[in-house]
């Protein structure tokens, strides 16, 4: 991959992605910032991630993991962090003093702490904890909170783009299209919104490429 003109040495990536998976999100933000990354593929039909030589990237045997120097960054939210504040010339991401750092860390933990865990319950059909055990809480809680903000606003962050959106824009997309998370009229136009965006729709392609090398 080519770096723009805005980048430089030491913001080069090495990105480990599966095609099709949750570390597609990673790929369309590196496409929304102009990164400089090299892409290492991980073959979920081969069972890659649970060989030593992934392991050794990451014990989890999960994407996204991104390399940075000498530094390991996995888990989705911490990598959207990471990557953006790297990238601070994108613009991806609030800075620390803005009045928009808070509410732009609060939907980047929430959806990790709070949507994912839901997601995974409703896709197995089971039901959740109790409230006062469960990560989520309820799900109509989880799900009203995200009605609410797009009802109010174009982007999580009101009418600016960030990096946030680039992670919930696309989970809502395939979270709806597989029927977890209800159409809503105000998540299905945010959807549409992000996902529609030039670099959104560059990784879409760049993934679906990928994903049928992979099963050839």
């Amino acid at each position: 991959m080519k770096p723009n003109a805005q980048t430089c040495t030491d913001q080069k990536i090495t990105f480990f992605h599966a095609p099709q998976s949750r570390s597609g999100g990673t790929l369309a933000l590196l496409e929304e910032l102009g990164a400089d990354y090299e892409l290492r593929l991980v073959n979920f039909k081969q069972n890659e991630q649970r060989q030593p030589a992934y392991r050794a990237i990451n014990p989890m045997g999960k994407v996204p993991a991104i390399l940075h120097g000498g530094a390991l960054i996995t888990e989705q939210p911490a990598v959207f962090l990471y990557l953006a504040d790297l990238y601070s010339q994108a613009r991806l991401a609030p800075p620390p003093g803005d009045p928009l750092r808070g509410p732009y860390l609060r939907w980047l933990v929430f959806y990790g702490s709070s949507f994912e865990p839901a997601i995974v319950d409703r896709s197995q059909k089971r039901a959740p904890a109790p409230p006062m055990a469960s990560p989520y809480g309820a799900w109509e809680d989880v799900l009203n909170t995200i009605n609410q903000q797009l009802t109010q606003s174009p982007y999580l962050l009101g009418e600016r783009f960030t990096a946030v959106d680039v992670l919930w824009g696309g989970a809502l997309h395939w979270t709806t299209m597989f029927e977890l998370v209800p159409e809503t009229p105000a998540i299905r136009a945010y959807a549409d919104r992000v996902i529609t965006r030039p670099a959104m729709q560059r990784a879409a392609a760049k993934d679906a490429e990928l994903f049928a090398l992979q099963a050839a």
